[in-house]
């Protein structure tokens, strides 16, 4: 799978999943302060599902009708970096073919996915 991080995604997050053989960008490696609108047009172009801890992507896909290889986005409060790289490792695992082309909310109680319209 492949994935651009946005830069609210930290990077022990990053380095485990490299470490998992998973192929990602890192928008703090490539292309540091690029607009929200940049980052989702770089991970269409280059067919990445997105991963980001910023909920404005969503209104981007929602409201603005972006298009979009798919968007993951962790909402996990209290969790420190280890243990949000584990879960979303898991994450990326247990639905590794329901990601692409969807919307995937990341919570402490719940995983979400709703496949966005084209």
């Amino acid at each position: 799978m492949k994935i651009l991080a946005d830069e609210s995604v930290d990077f022990p997050v990053v380095k485990l999943l490299r470490c998992k053989n998973f192929t990602i960008d890192y928008i703090t490696e490539i292309k540091p302060g690029i607009s929200d609108d940049q980052v989702i047009n770089l991970a269409k172009q280059k067919e990445r599902i997105l991963l980001t801890a910023d909920k404005d992507f969503g209104e981007l896909i929602y409201r603005l009708n972006k298009v979009s290889a798919g968007i993951i986005l962790y909402r996990l409060p209290g969790f420190n970096n280890k243990q949000k790289a584990r879960l979303i490792l898991k994450i990326l695992q247990d639905y590794d073919t329901d990601l692409p082309g969807s919307f995937t909310v990341i919570t402490k109680k719940q995983v979400r996915i709703k496949k966005i319209s084209s």
